[in-house]
């Protein structure tokens, strides 16, 4: 598969708001029942390749308030890679999943809500198919984003962690289907105003430079969506028996698929540079660095990783062996078959960047769809 800009404009927001249950004896919709507690909440909701999560959200100073949560793996994307169609019992599991998420969003009465699919959806064969089936089983209205769009909001997400000192900077998204690398030169935005600057960045249909640069404003140097995530990674060498072999297998493997991102060829300095990454993989390995038997977000987010230490944790993974990450508390139940495949990106695109050190976010493309909506709406106070 070859990494690709995806042509076509960024999916705009689609009304995802569920219809109402009920109708009057008329047959007109029933006079909407607000309730104060509802007043202000935002909901964004993230169908991946391996999970479903949403979380629910109302706008609190810089930032919001997290009031609701939902997570759950239900492994959308098995048998995708062979099949090129969802599968029976992966569309099962995620419409129950979503049958969750609805009662949520109606007892929160959520008035703003953005509900996305990405990349096992982009890909199947019976995708089309399968949102009509949400639609008509839960009332939910996904949009199938495109992978510009799902980049974007990647970026979006991370604006909290940009500093001030920050030049170019390199974010990373490592999903279940796909792996989105955004790199952006800050160099003429003022220090004070780089993390809000973030909020607007555009990348361009098919290249950066569909997007006109205006002066003071970020500069997109090149994106790229690599079809290449822990599952779909992980699904394409489950033939290597030996575990270190397969491990190098897939660094390699998607390394290779880095040549067309224009910074691979030509780095940028390491002065002033920054990375984030962002996804289940680089909050899993920060979580074993700092030895959490209990998963603790504030601990998580926002902390620096060298490069060294990184190493260090997957060398820690490769030791253990299958069997050892399946009952290590610090990896989890649910992320020990991926573990991996997402490392073996990490080390991948640790090992060829310039710097030594990674800002680790806990936060991702949910946050990205709060913060988006937020800001167009104007009820942050500015970051």
């Amino acid at each position: 598969m070859t990494p690709e800009r995806p042509a076509g404009a960024a999916a705009q927001p689609n009304p995802s708001r569920p219809p109402r249950r009920g109708r009057t004896p008329s047959g007109q919709e029933p006079k909407r029942q607000t309730r104060p507690e509802g007043a202000g909440l935002y909901a964004a909701l993230d169908l991946g390749t391996n999970s479903c999560r949403m979380l629910i959200a109302r706008p609190k100073g810089t930032q919001f308030e997290v009031i609701d949560s939902f997570s759950r793996a239900v492994e959308l994307g098995t048998g995708l890679e062979a099949t090129g169609r969802l599968g029976f019992g992966p569309m099962a599991r995620t419409v129950q999943a979503l049958r969750i998420c609805r009662r949520k969003l109606d007892d929160h009465n959520v008035g703003r809500m953005r509900l996305v699919a990405t990349e096992a959806c982009r890909r199947a064969r019976n995708s089309a198919e399968f949102i009509r089936k949400i639609q008509r089983e839960t009332g939910l209205r996904l949009e199938i984003i495109p992978a510009e769009e799902e980049a974007r909001l990647a970026v979006i997400s991370c604006a909290p962690l940009v500093s001030a000192q920050t030049e170019q900077l390199l974010v990373i998204d490592i999903g279940g289907g796909s792996t989105e690398l955004v790199w952006i030169d800050l160099a003429e935005v003022p220090p004070d105003q780089r993390r809000a600057a973030i909020l607007t960045v555009k990348l361009g249909l098919d290249a950066p430079s569909a997007v006109p640069h205006r002066p003071g404003q970020p500069r997109v140097i090149d994106w790229i969506s690599v079809p290449l995530g822990v599952a779909t990674l992980r699904e394409q060498f489950t033939d290597v028996e030996d575990d270190a072999a397969r491990f190098a297998l897939m660094s390699w493997h998607f390394e290779e698929q880095l040549h067309n991102f224009s910074p691979y060829q030509n780095p940028a300095p390491r002065e002033g540079f920054q990375i984030i990454g962002t996804s289940g993989t680089v909050t899993t390995v920060a979580a074993s660095y700092l030895g959490l038997k209990r998963y603790d977000r504030n601990k998580v987010d926002g902390l620096t990783m060298t490069s060294a230490q990184i190493d260090q944790v997957i060398r820690d993974y490769l030791a253990l062996g299958p069997e050892g990450r399946r009952t290590d508390p610090r990896i989890g139940r649910e992320r020990h078959g991926l573990i991996m495949s997402g490392a073996a990106i990490l080390q991948a695109l640790m090992r060829v960047w310039p710097t030594d050190v990674m800002s680790v976010a806990d936060r991702g493309l949910r946050e990205g769809l709060l913060y988006a909506q937020m800001s167009h709406d104007g009820v942050l106070q500015g970051l």
